[in-house]
């Protein structure tokens, strides 16, 4: 479905949209009259984009937003078919850091610094063109009417020896990113294999308890909430923490043995129409202002440590394990490791020579 929306005021009104890629929405400004339209391509829900882009618009009433919502995967693909259009993208954000990284390194991107992009610490920019503007580590999931938390795996060696529990409690029940569809989880799974030596037992559990393999947050949330799943392994801790705000009967578990902590990142690219506008856009959203709004108005934990807010799990500082920015996460990108990495997901994955639940 493709969707369209204008702010006035604090009122949402439909308005008709071109036919762009991706589901689209338009935001203009409360007041003013917008001379120029800023391409935003992003892998945000909407909805957590909309606040960001108002508040931005209040300082920029000459300025419109065209956003433009896709999974991680379609992202790239999507800007790299259209990159030449006028309705090509201005800014990029997303947060597989990985294809953020690579669309770098193939010159896809231009060079910007100003007083914003300075302040950042050296692993949240690469190259100052890559620059990252969110801090989400990803969390244990669980359903808190149908898990005894006294029996929650603490680390990733607890959560294997309850996968092979010969009763099998999880069968079926535990959830997790489909690495084949999800940027994201295929960004985390292959962190996993580089930080832990039981990466790939743990791979082999998951397979052997029927893991549920879904392409976005939203869906494993929604399982572990609706009671279908009680797992869900990997997940983003903004989103689960969105959940529980609106009542869902979740919990979140960091592990303790290490947390990955992921980044949306931003960048403007090389063909970039706007690029006085798209440089406005992400001084903003790297600015404190841009960060202290993050943390308050958003569901996305804000990148930088002086907003005097940064919604990170309880617990999960002391083990957090931050992803850098930089050429190490071109690895697994490569055409061969890839195709290695994920002949061994697809072969774990198999039960009994049938699929994994998707």
């Amino acid at each position: 479905m493709r969707r369209a929306l204008v702010i006035v005021g604090l009122a949402l009104l439909p308005q008709m949209a071109a036919a762009d890629p991706g589901d689209v929405t338009l935001f203009s400004p409360a007041q003013g009259r917008p001379t120029t339209t800023l391409s935003l391509f992003g892998a945000n829900d909407t909805v957590d984009v909309e606040p960001i882009v108002a508040d931005f618009l209040q300082a920029n009433p000459d300025l419109a937003v065209r956003y433009h919502e896709f999974t991680t995967l379609k992202l790239r693909e999507h800007y790299l078919r259209g990159k030449d259009s006028e309705d090509g993208a201005d800014v990029i954000m997303s947060s597989a850091m990985d294809l953020q990284v690579q669309l770098v390194n193939d010159g896809w991107a231009q060079t910007y610094v100003s007083e914003q992009t300075r302040a950042l610490q050296t692993w949240a920019q690469w190259r100052d063109e890559l620059f990252g503007y969110s801090y989400e580590p990803a969390v244990l999931v669980y359903n808190r009417k149908l898990m005894d938390v006294k029996k929650l795996p603490r680390t990733r060696y607890e959560l294997l020896t309850l996968l092979r529990d010969p009763e099998r409690p999880l069968r079926g029940r535990i959830g997790t990113y489909d690495v084949r569809r999800s940027g994201i989880g295929y960004l985390l799974a292959s962190q996993d294999a580089r930080l832990s030596s039981i990466s790939g037992a743990l791979t082999a559990a998951l397979g052997d308890n029927q893991a549920v393999l879904l392409d976005q947050s939203r869906a494993l949330l929604d399982r572990v909430a609706r009671g279908e799943i009680v797992l869900a392994y990997n997940v983003l801790g903004a989103y689960a923490q969105k959940h529980i705000d609106a009542g869902a009967p979740i919990g979140i578990m960091p592990l303790a043995d290490y947390t990955q902590v992921l980044m949306r990142t931003v960048m403007i690219p090389r063909t970039a129409r706007r690029v006085g506008a798209a440089r406005r856009f992400v001084d903003y959203l790297l600015s404190l202002k841009g960060q202290r709004f993050m943390a308050g108005q958003s569901p996305l934990p804000p990148l930088r440590i002086d907003t005097d807010s940064r919604d990170t799990p309880a617990g999960a500082g002391a083990t957090e394990r931050a992803i850098p920015l930089g050429p190490g996460l071109l690895v697994y990108l490569d055409a061969l490791k890839r195709r290695h990495f994920l002949e061994t997901w697809d072969a774990a994955m198999q039960h009994e020579g049938l699929p994994a639940q998707r």
